[in-house]
């Protein structure tokens, strides 16, 4: 579950206050696990009791840490992998297609430390957080949603209290966001079926490597919005790198 209010790190903040601050960031980044004391970021922490770096600094080595990336780049679907980072870093669900493939393309394109990067140092961060709030659950006010469907598809992510992010590793948003449609409230377990009218996006790749006597510089596929994260995971086990996702209309 996300945090739902704003907490915030001040000058004068207590190492009681300073103890809620890392609490409410791994709860918001890593989503609601149980972190044991082996896989706490200690040096970062005594970093931000110091003050030598900030709440948003501290997001950052929490987002690159070990702990974040077996859990949610490893173990998930691109597409998941995504729109978690939405929610746990900029706190909302991805507003559409084109931002979902950027991001999916920079991931795979630039790496890892590139795409946590991308949301951490992105003027939305700086306007919602600045240096010293926690990240929190801006995703139910409407003012954070460009578009009123991000408010149904936040809560398609955000299950509560009791749910543990890295439990679902498929996309709960591929189809809504591809096709543009309004999520509907339904388990998390659940799996949505395309339909024969869903939307067909085109993914041009480049350098996919199929076996040892064939390489293909580049090659497009077409693909419905439900088969969307099963071809990028096939592309990725073959070397290939992402160009591009655009939908066909």
């Amino acid at each position: 579950m996300a945090t739902l209010t704003a907490i915030e790190l001040w000058p004068n903040s207590s190492l009681e206050d300073v103890q809620t601050v890392i609490r409410a960031v791994y709860k918001q980044v890593l989503g609601n696990p149980h972190v044991m004391e082996s896989e706490r970021l200690t040096s970062a922490e005594s970093k931000l009791t110091d003050r030598s770096i900030t709440v948003r600094e501290f997001v950052r080595a929490v987002a690159k840490s070990d702990f974040y990336r077996d859990r949610y780049f490893t173990s998930c679907a691109p597409y998941r992998f995504v729109e978690l980072n939405f929610m746990h870093l900029l706190g909302r669900a991805p507003q559409d297609q084109t931002e979902v493939s950027a991001h999916i393309v920079r991931a795979v394109a630039e790496g890892y430390d590139a795409e946590i990067d991308s949301y951490v140092d992105s003027d939305e961060y700086q306007t919602a957080f600045g240096e010293n709030v926690v990240p929190y659950n801006r995703g139910t006010s409407s003012a954070s949603n460009a578009k009123q469907i991000g408010y149904n598809r936040m809560f398609a992510l955000d299950r509560g209290a009791a749910q543990v992010d890295s439990s679902v590793q498929a996309s709960q948003l591929v189809y809504a966001v591809a096709t543009n449609s309004t999520s509907v409230i339904k388990p998390s377990t659940s799996t949505v079926i395309g339909s024969g009218t869903e939307k067909r996006f085109k993914i041009l790749v480049s350098g996919s490597k199929f076996d040892t006597r064939r390489r293909v510089s580049s090659i497009e596929y077409t693909v419905s919005a439900s088969k969307m994260t099963p071809q990028i995971q096939r592309i990725n086990r073959t070397s290939g790198k992402i160009v591009s996702i655009t939908e066909i209309v």
